[in-house]
């Protein structure tokens, strides 16, 4: 479930605390969480209505200025949903990202862990040298280099980015001060 940048500003404000979505099938549920650019939200309910029944309160606590707004922005088809949701704290990601001091533990679990990744192909080293190389190397000139597809890739990079190794821009990505000293670390053999 992706967010506009004006209604993160209201997330982040606390001013917005709904959301409404038309999907086949849900892709967020009660009782989960939800990693945003403000931080991570937990799911309150999800709970599917009809058009007419969206309250004026509830477009507002959407961040949107009239029911017109709200409905300009919904898809044509699927069911439309209600979700409802609260801040519950920062990203995890975003203090293990900075964390630039790798033991030989945490150097092994993350080796480990890529291990698990490269599982079935091996990936995981030659995406992170890719963005190694500069700061904003995009998705699609990083599939075309390794010969992947766009979306498999952007998938791959967001398990990266879950061990705390990249993170995204406003175009492409960059290794985190975690991923660097993880990538020194291997070169210098620790």
């Amino acid at each position: 479930m992706l967010f506009k940048a004006k209604v993160l500003e209201g997330i982040a404000s606390g001013a917005v605390t709904v959301a409404f979505r038309r999907w086949t099938r849900p892709t967020v549920r009660a009782g989960g969480t939800l990693r945003t650019a403000v931080g991570v939200l937990a799911i309150d309910s999800v709970e599917t209505l009809p058009l007419e029944a969206i309250s004026n309160t509830d477009i507002r606590a959407a961040g949107y200025a009239s029911r017109a707004a709200l409905e300009r922005d919904l898809r044509p088809e699927g069911s439309l949903y209600r979700i409802a949701f609260h801040v519950a704290g920062e990203d995890p990601r975003e203090k293990l990202r900075e964390n630039d001091t790798l033991d030989a533990a945490e150097t092994a679990a993350l080796e480990g862990q890529l291990a698990r990744l490269d599982r079935t192909k091996p990936w995981t080293r030659a995406v992170l040298s890719l963005i190694a190389e500069r700061d904003g190397h995009t998705a699609t000139e990083m599939a075309e280099r390794l010969g992947v597809e766009k979306l498999v890739l952007k998938r791959k990079i967001r398990q990266l980015k879950d061990l705390g190794l990249t993170e995204s821009l406003a175009a492409g990505y960059r290794l985190s001060p975690r991923g660097r000293a993880f990538l020194d670390g291997n070169r210098q053999g620790t």
